[in-house]
């Protein structure tokens, strides 16, 4: 006999997947094309003093990418203004300045009471308990299993390529 799950299980039972995102470009992206993908999301800033993190999320993105590795970027100017421009200006920015290569997605609010739906299923309690909480600032990265599920969170000051990290990347990949 199959039971209906509570709503609370239905929210725990929730990925990534149900959302689709415009991209730099203004074009609609299903999230579902990550999957069976290890994801990193992040919200990204280009003024702000932790924007040389590009640099980390450039390397392991070219590092672990022909693993099943992505790296999804979200502009966010959430934070002392730290995000002003147009996609077309962060796209260049981040080209120009870092080789970003990895999927970079139209300017969104991570938090407050604009915030997108994507970002308060990240991090509300319901629909991702154990690493649910507001977002603290720009460069802070959730990292989701294969199947959309957020497996961890590290603070915006925890680098891309850090040990503790590369460890969850790394342990991801191999849990096929």
């Amino acid at each position: 006999m199959i039971l209906n799950p509570s709503p609370s299980e239905a929210r725990s039972e929730r990925s990534m997947y149900e959302f689709t995102m415009k991209n730099i470009d203004g074009e609609d992206v299903k999230l579902e094309k990550y999957k069976g993908q290890v994801a990193m999301i992040v919200n990204v800033a280009s003024r702000c003093g932790l924007t040389p993190q590009y640099e980390g999320l450039q390397r392991i993105y070219e590092k672990y990418k022909d693993r099943g590795f992505v790296i999804l970027g979200f502009p966010a100017n959430n934070f002392l203004g730290q995000e002003p421009g147009t996609e077309a200006e962060i796209k260049e920015f981040c080209t120009l300045n870092y080789k970003v290569s990895f999927p970079m997605f139209a300017k969104i609010s991570v938090k407050g009471s604009d915030q997108h739906p994507f970002y308060q299923f990240l991090t509300h309690k319901d629909t991702n308990p154990g690493f649910d909480g507001d977002i603290s600032w720009n460069f802070e990265k959730f990292l989701a299993d294969r199947n959309g599920k957020i497996i961890a969170r590290f603070s915006p000051r925890t680098l891309p390529d850090a040990p503790e990290v590369i460890e969850k990347v790394e342990a991801a990949l191999a849990d096929n």
